[in-house]
């Protein structure tokens, strides 16, 4: 008898799949979906579980969709007094823009407050593992103590929680409400590593769960973890201040250099057209010159937008360079981004106003 290949099972899989009735087919969709959607909720408690809120992750989805749903009645109160007289001459314009709104607007807002939201929530995880990590090594050296004090290891943990410890301090009390309750250390603690995405946090708490399975010295042990956290700490420091000269150039090139000189540009665009304006020209004049004249095409209000939308750019990518240069990741730079765009946006504006000010004298 011949073997079957992996071509044959297939082969007869999908036979299997022809040959099934409509409803076991709309079943197995149905359990697909409810896997996909459980999936998707177990990813969202996660990121909530990271972050430190406490919510239901279906109360978040509804009052995502609550929100969206609100947006989209306030465009659609908006988009019908805005067309009002068109929509009386025109039903089909109506419904066109009522399909328009409640199909594609709705599927995009609900994408960008997903977006917005998954955007925060990354933020605030970031934030937390940057606030345990600063208080790990005290807390290891405070662990440390407890334990050649006499303590076991996981009543040394219990003891060193102190409320200036922060976040550290709710996990690590997480942890000994989990070995209390008789789970084992090793296992409390890789949950709490789970947690953060921190490289410093995830060999700290290896080093201290292979030194307590081999039956090491553990207070020594931890001195020299927080020991080597500390060092690398003052070695990002140092790091940071070495690059201080490129932070501050990128800073002032984005900041100041480029509002001020946007600033100059669009009040020469309007001296420009206010010099054509007063000379009686034709397009296209040839003059004694080997030069043609002709007036410009660039007006101040699209000139005013290109501006603002060019350091709105220029100060997002600053931000993130700034941040990488400093932090050695992008997180960081997410709070740099409103303070570099509102302050060269009004400091745009200044200067355009002084400009105007000043050269309006001469006209």
């Amino acid at each position: 008898m011949a073997k079957l290949t992996k071509e044959d099972f297939k082969e007869m899989n999908d036979r299997k799949k022809k040959h099934r009735p409509l409803s076991a087919r709309l079943d197995i969709f149905r359990l697909h979906m409810a896997e996909r959607k459980h999936k998707r909720l177990n990813d969202l408690r996660n990121t909530l579980e990271k972050a430190g809120l406490v919510a239901k992750p279906a109360t978040v989805s509804r009052a995502m969709l609550v929100l969206c749903v609100i947006l989209n009645v306030l465009f659609t109160i908006y988009a019908v007094v805005r067309f009002y007289d068109s929509l009386k001459m025109n039903p089909v314009f109506l419904v066109l823009l009522l399909l328009g709104i409640w199909l594609l607007l709705f599927s995009i807002v609900l994408f960008i407050l997903w977006f917005l939201f998954y955007i925060s929530l990354d933020v605030a995880i970031f934030k937390r593992k940057q606030k345990m990590e600063q208080v790990l090594p005290d807390f290891l050296q405070l662990t440390s103590s407890n334990i050649r004090a006499g303590m076991t290891i996981d009543q040394a943990l219990w003891f060193s929680v102190r409320p200036r410890f922060g976040v550290l301090a709710k996990e690590i009390e997480e942890v000994a409400k989990r070995t209390f309750a008789g789970e084992s250390l090793d296992v409390a603690l890789r949950h709490f590593v789970k947690k953060y995405d921190s490289k410093t946090l995830e060999r700290s708490m290896n080093l201290l769960i292979e030194g307590v399975r081999a039956g090491g010295e553990i207070g020594n042990l931890l001195n020299k973890i927080a020991s080597n956290i500390q060092e690398m700490n003052i070695m990002k420091k140092e790091m940071a201040a070495n690059v201080t000269t490129y932070v501050i150039f990128i800073t002032f090139a984005t900041v100041l250099a480029a509002p001020f000189l946007f600033g100059m540009a669009y009040q020469l665009v309007i001296v420009i057209q206010e010099v054509f304006s007063r000379v009686n020209i034709s397009p296209g004049t040839v003059t004694g010159f080997p030069i043609q004249i002709s007036k410009g095409v660039v007006s101040t209000g699209d000139f005013r937008t290109f501006a603002i939308v060019s350091l709105m750019i220029t100060s997002f990518f600053s931000a993130i360079i700034i941040s990488a240069i400093k932090k050695g990741n992008i997180k960081g730079g997410i709070k740099y981004i409103p303070t570099f765009m509102i302050s060269s946006i009004i400091l745009f504006l200044i200067v355009v106003k002084l400009f105007s000010f000043i050269v309006g004298g001469f006209f």
